[in-house]
Order: structure tokens, then C-alpha cells, then sequence
């Protein structure tokens, strides 16, 4: 996806955000796991919701999750669900603070239990879902407002981490206007020692999330023009939410050569709804998948991808459905010359949606509050040094080996605040 984009180099307040952090501190946390009944494995990006409200959150890569509820709801049902297992619906008064453990069971889709007649060409019915997102999709203009989170790894340790709250204003599905964006609150952390001699950087921030969207934006992948060029076929069907899924398997047709993609799409069977898609990028042409990313780079190192890999998961609201949640993949290697090492980088975006209401008077955010395309968000974030404004948000609860990074980090600025006696922010 020509979207999103590497940068190799040498050595604003909202109002809704700010209503939303004034009337969010009186608050409760519920911290816990969402787990495989049977195996106990984390289940990763796992959706809670707390039923006729739109704050939700998502499980983090070990399953875990902090989900955060103004304390005048008190009644209610927090609604688990995970893509391939039962819909859990557990009241909210049986929640603790911490070690909420959520074992979730596989749906397994009994052929008895299907009434409905099976598609017969799995390329119809991708077509279909496309043409029907105008009656299935959000059809007017909103306000989300979105966690999302970038790291960059060097192999397994990571070395730098940003992260930030926005306002999305969301076009309706039909329209062709582009969504806007715009910043609220952004912190980073990075430890430029394990950089070697090159800062690693991804152009687009939250966009690259955000353009993973593929009812918004299909032209990223499958337009009415190139979707001939895939391959589609039926794999065994799912549920989610207690609805039979259609899991539909892609692939380029194997005489072209441009980097394409693979993966599953899967769709509700009843009414044509694309719920989830997984899917990477083929780099068999690696030089053709490096020039799609690459945007600048010392001349003495040759980079190309070794995985590009994306997700997004769409939520229902009152018999429409929107953009929940996103996040890619993209590993690196990068070789140089007169080196015997190389060196391996993996950088990784997501975005949660966790609020979010609908846009009456279509206003748009203007000037410089709006954020653009091509921003690095590395580059706008200020650092860890306000750490009580995350605490009224909905955000995905960080893995332990990100959290160890920044403590690390935060302690290396320390001592070097400490042996210079200067100030860091």
C-alpha cells in the first residue's frame, strides 16, 4: 500500500478531545485478559465495548486490556468479541479493577445451523459487499476519536515508540472526500543509540492506519478496475457476534508481476458486510516493493521489505457498521556496503477507535490543527513528560516489552539530564 512510506535519514488542542479529558476524570479502570478457553492463548486485538455507549477498547498483543468508564455508568454489559468465537456479554457491576480474566470459546458453524443459500463465485460476493457499503457503512459525517501507536524495533528490541489521541472527522462511506485528521495530544520515546548510523522513520502517522480502510478507500487495493487481477475462492466459514462469516480467500492471478496482495476477507453472509480483512503485500520483486516504501536513504545502503503485513476490524453500531480498528506490519532489511553485518528493522502502526459521535454540523478541522499526509509524527511528539493526560483515555494497554523500553529510555535521559545539568523534556 503506496501509503505508507519510509524515511531513511543521516545521523495543537481540539475541543472534543478537550471535553472529553475534562468530563473523563472521574473514572473507573477495569484491567484484564482476554484469553482461549480451551488453551489459555492470549487473544490479540480482542474488541470490548460497553453496550449502548460507543467507549471500547482492544486487547494489546498479549491479550491484555485496560478498559475506562466514566463512573456515572454504573449498569450495563461489556460486550467481548473476537473474530471466531462466541460474543461474550459480561454486566459491567462484575468487573474488578484488575485481573479480569475473559476466557472466550471457539464458535465452530455447524453446516445444519446454515439456512443460507451459499454464494457460488466468491468474486461476485466480494464485488457485492463493495457496491453495498453505502447501505451497510456509516452514511453520515463523524467524529472518532482514535488511539494510535507507532515502534520501531532494530531485530527484537525496541528502540522507538510515539503515540497519540486525534479527532478523525469521517466522510461517509459514499462520498469521495478523503477523511481529515487532526492532532490532539502526542508523546514519543526513542533510544537513538540503537539506530546505528540512520533514523528510522515512518511518514503519514496516523494515515497509514487510517487508509487500511478498505470500504473507505478501496483503490489502495481493490478498485472495479483491478479486481480481476485477484484470485478469489471460499475457505471454511466463521462467526463473529454470533453471525455466520463467509471467509474469502485473495491472491494475484500468477502471470502478473507488480506487487500485489493475499489474504482473507471476511464477510457477513446475511446482509454483505465486510468485517475484518488480513491480508500483506506480495515481495517476491523485492527492488519493486522497496521503491513503494522507500523514500530516502543513504546511497551505500540497499533496503527492501521482508514482510508487509495489514488488518482492519470494522464495528457495528445500530445496524451500521465503521472503522474500528487498523494496524500494519512492515519489516525491513537493510544492507551495506563493505559491511558483513546487516541490519533487520520492523516498524508497526495501530489505531483504535474509541469514541466517537456524529458530525452535525460537518465542520472540519482547519489550518494547522489539520494534519497532513505526509506528517512524522516521531517529529511533532514531545516526549513521555505529561503522563496525567492519558489517564481519562481509552488507549490499547502496552505490552510489557514496550513499557520496559521507555522506562529504559526515560532512565538514559536522566543520566544524561543528570551529567550535563540540562533539562530534557
Amino acid at each position: 500500500m503506496s501509503c505508507t512510506i519510509l524515511f531513511f535519514l543521516g545521523v495543537t488542542g481540539i475541543q472534543r478531545a478537550e471535553a472529553f479529558q475534562e468530563n473523563g476524570k472521574d473514572y473507573n479502570e477495569y484491567k484484564g485478559e482476554v484469553v482461549d478457553a480451551d488453551s489459555n492463548k492470549p487473544l490479540v486485538f480482542a474488541n470490548l465495548a460497553l453496550e449502548g455507549t460507543n467507549i471500547s477498547t482492544i486487547s494489546n498483543t498479549e491479550g491484555e486490556f485496560a478498559l475506562k468508564v466514566p463512573k456515572n455508568i454504573v449498569d450495563g454489559n461489556i460486550e467481548i468479541s473476537f473474530l471466531g468465537y462466541k460474543t461474550k456479554n459480561i454486566p459491567l457491576a462484575q468487573f474488578k479493577n484488575g485481573n479480569n480474566r475473559i476466557l472466550m470459546e471457539v464458535s465452530v458453524v455447524e453446516l445444519s445451523e446454515v439456512n443460507i443459500e451459499v454464494p457460488k463465485n466468491a468474486a461476485n460476493l466480494v464485488k457485492e459487499t463493495l457496491k453495498k457499503k453505502g447501505e451497510n457503512y456509516f452514511d453520515d459525517p463523524t467524529v472518532m476519536t482514535a488511539f494510535y501507536r507507532e515502534t520501531i524495533k532494530k531485530r527484537k528490541k525496541n528502540v522507538s515508540l510515539s503515540e497519540a489521541v486525534v479527532n478523525i472527522y469521517k466522510a461517509p462511506y459514499t462520498s469521495l472526500k478523503r477523511d481529515a485528521v487532526e492532532l490532539f495530544k502526542a508523546r514519543k520515546s526513542t533510544d537513538y543509540s540503537k539506530l546505528d548510523t540512520i533514523a528510522l522513520k515512518l511518514q503519514g502517522g496516523p494515515f497509514n492506519a487510517l487508509f487500511v480502510d478498505i470500504m473507505k478507500y478501496p483503490e489502495y487495493i481493490f478498485t472495479y478496475d483491478n479486481i480481476d487481477d485477484y484470485k478469489f475462492s471460499f475457505d471454511r466459514s466463521t462467526r463473529i457476534n454470533d453471525q455466520l462469516i463467509y471467509v474469502i480467500n485473495f491472491e494475484q492471478r500468477p502471470e502478473l508481476v507488480q506487487p500485489l496482495y493475499k489474504g482473507k476477507l471476511y464477510i457477513d453472509a446475511q446482509k454483505k458486510i465486510l468485517t475484518s480483512a488480513i491480508y500483506s503485500l506480495n515481495i517476491t520483486d523485492r527492488e519493486a516493493a522497496s521503491r513503494m516504501f522507500v523514500r530516502r536513504k543513504p546511497s551505500n545502503a540497499h533496503v527492501w521489505p521482508t514482510e508487509v503485513a495489514y488488518r482492519v476490524d470494522y464495528r457495528e453500531k445500530n445496524g451500521k457498521w465503521y472503522y474500528g480498528y487498523s494496524n500494519v506490519l512492515l519489516e525491513f532489511k537493510v544492507n551495506w556496503d563493505r559491511k558483513l553485518f546487516n541490519s533487520v528493522y520492523s516498524m508497526t502502526c495501530e489505531m483504535a477507535v474509541t469514541d466517537w459521535e456524529k458530525n452535525i454540523s460537518s465542520e472540519l478541522p482547519k489550518g494547522k490543527n489539520r494534519m497532513k499526509s505526509t506528517i512524522i509524527l516521531s517529529d511533532e511528539a514531545l516526549g513521555f513528560a505529561d503522563p496525567d493526560f492519558w489517564g481519562a483515555y481509552n488507549i490499547i494497554e502496552p505490552e510489557k516489552s514496550i513499557e520496559s523500553a521507555i522506562k529504559k529510555i526515560q532512565k538514559q535521559l536522566k543520566r544524561s539530564r543528570d551529567k550535563n545539568g540540562t533539562s530534557v523534556p
